[in-house]
């Protein structure tokens, strides 16, 4: 098996090389419960169709299986989509009872439909609700029941390795050691997944634990080989080649704290050349420990509520509702920006919000009764920040609870004090020096989306919000309350 290199040379601390970012995925499975009986001399055949929609259309996705003579199926086959928060996704099922081996729908049956947005399932965990025909009307007692489980593998590898006598490769000085880690390719190729730091002027390297996806090292494979090769550091990126050996996560997850699993780094060139060889040093694995990296999906089906908070700006900049300049001005032809950054982010927010009402705060916010809850405060504005040093210290403070900020900047302003709130180049600072715990701020100027779709603003403000749940909850140690432990 032929090996992809890595370009370049590794730096100290260096990240992981070639790591893949899994695709959010959910598992819907449906459930029917006292459905329609088309047929005369039996039961209903019901199979359930589910279609989602794009561009104002209804496309068929998939379908389950046919459940015989069965008036309340629980259907084997799953439905899997792909999760993405920050987007409206609208599903709708139908059910039908199957009379003809035909594919086309209107050869069968119709016993009811269900539509509502993958969010509203998600949020809920388990939904049940009433079927309906097509002119909305009950379709009898019909109900369908459908469940939402993660698929992804968020499990996390920590590996904490060392080497021992490891061969001298530098003329006038010991080696300067680091490990490639590879995992098979479809194509037949290694392919690097990791690369430690390097350590310098010596032949007994402690390299720092490193934590990598487990589907990254391995693709979720704990028997998968796993290539390791330890090389010697050079200048020119022509790194000298001191050894190998093969391993597998369920080799590695012998070694524990006090107990390292060692392995022999072997040279195959010189272990053909020399009969008495032996080794070219020996890597140690002190410790592997695997643990589940919980997702923002994790913390929403464990219970989470998102409280939708809505900050909005009334000051006098904005002008007299009544006259047509005004940002406040509704007109009877249309909308304002005002109202359209809370539509377009409302629409997402809503699935996750238990009682789908929101407050709307002069720029204030509710401390939380317990820590289940996480506060999304919308700030609408149309203003420069006059009092910055006490908007910093707050912010700073803020980052500490569980909230998040999304700042909409409606008009032509200079926001130049908005974006540097929004500390996605650095960590925030208040003017004492406090550093803020993490970054809880999303700023977006309303003015580049004005002739934009309104999901495309719901998307950019959103970007960041699952990065900033999680990131509150790990910080607190706290894990999704409905989880099992890992």
């Amino acid at each position: 098996m032929a090996h992809i290199q890595g370009p370049g040379a590794p730096a100290a601390g260096a990240a992981p090389v070639g790591s893949q970012y899994c695709v959010c995925k959910v598992e819907l499975s449906v459930s029917g419960q006292n459905l329609l009986d088309r047929d005369v001399t039996s039961k209903s055949d019901p199979f359930c169709v589910l279609f989602t929609e794009s561009n104002g259309r209804w496309m068929e996705y998939d379908r389950t299986e046919t459940a015989i003579n069965n008036l309340n199926p629980a259907f084997s086959k799953k439905f899997v989509l792909d999760y993405h928060f920050e987007e409206v996704q609208k599903l709708k099922f139908a059910l039908f009872d199957q009379d003809k081996s035909s594919t086309q729908l209107d050869e069968h049956d119709f016993l009811g439909q269900f539509s509502c947005n993958l969010g509203v399932i998600v949020s809920s965990k388990k939904i049940t609700r009433p079927l309906l025909l097509m002119n909305d009307k009950p379709a009898g007692k019909g109900l369908i029941t459908i469940a939402a489980q993660e698929l992804s593998d968020n499990r996390v590898i920590t590996l904490s390795l060392a080497g021992r006598k490891l061969d001298k490769k530098d003329l006038f000085g010991k080696s300067d050691p680091f490990l490639e880690f590879y995992k098979p390719g479809d194509d037949g190729k290694w392919m690097l997944v990791h690369r430690t730091e390097v350590i310098k002027y010596t032949l007994d390297p402690v390299w720092k634990p490193f934590t990598v996806p487990l589907v990254s090292l391995c693709d979720g494979d704990l028997e998968k080989p796993i290539q390791v090769i330890c090389y010697d550091y050079d200048n020119d990126g022509g790194h000298d080649f001191i050894g190998e050996f093969q391993t597998s996560v369920s080799q590695m997850c012998n070694a524990r704290d006090g107990v390292p699993l060692e392995f022999e780094c072997i040279n195959p060139k010189k272990q053909r050349k020399k009969k008495n060889y032996k080794n070219s040093g020996i890597i140690i694995l002190r410790s592997c420990k695997i643990n589940r990296d919980y997702s923002f999906l994790d913390y929403i089906l464990g219970g989470c509520q998102l409280m939708f908070t809505v900050g909005i700006d009334f000051t006098a900049s904005n002008g007299n509702p009544f006259d047509p300049s005004s940002l406040h001005y509704i007109n009877p032809m249309g909308t304002n920006e005002y109202l359209s950054a809370i539509w377009a982010v409302g629409q997402i927010i809503q699935d996750y919000d238990s009682d789908k009402m929101f407050p709307a705060l002069g720029f204030g916010a509710q401390l939380p009764p317990d820590w289940k809850q996480y506060f999304i405060l919308l700030i609408i504005t149309d203003g420069v920040i006059s009092d910055m040093e006490e908007t910093r210290h707050a912010v700073v403070q803020a980052s500490k609870l569980p909230m998040s900020i999304i700042i909409v900047g409606v008009g032509n302003a200079d926001f130049a004090a908005m974006e540097f709130l929004d500390g996605d180049s650095r960590r925030l600072r208040s003017h004492t020096g406090e550093e803020a715990a993490r970054d809880i701020v999303q700023f977006v100027p309303f003015r580049e989306f004005r002739n934009a779709a309104k999901e495309t603003l719901a998307k950019a403000v959103l970007a960041e919000l699952p990065q900033q749940v999680v990131q509150y909850f790990k910080h607190k140690n706290l894990p999704p309350t409905s989880s099992e432990p890992a």
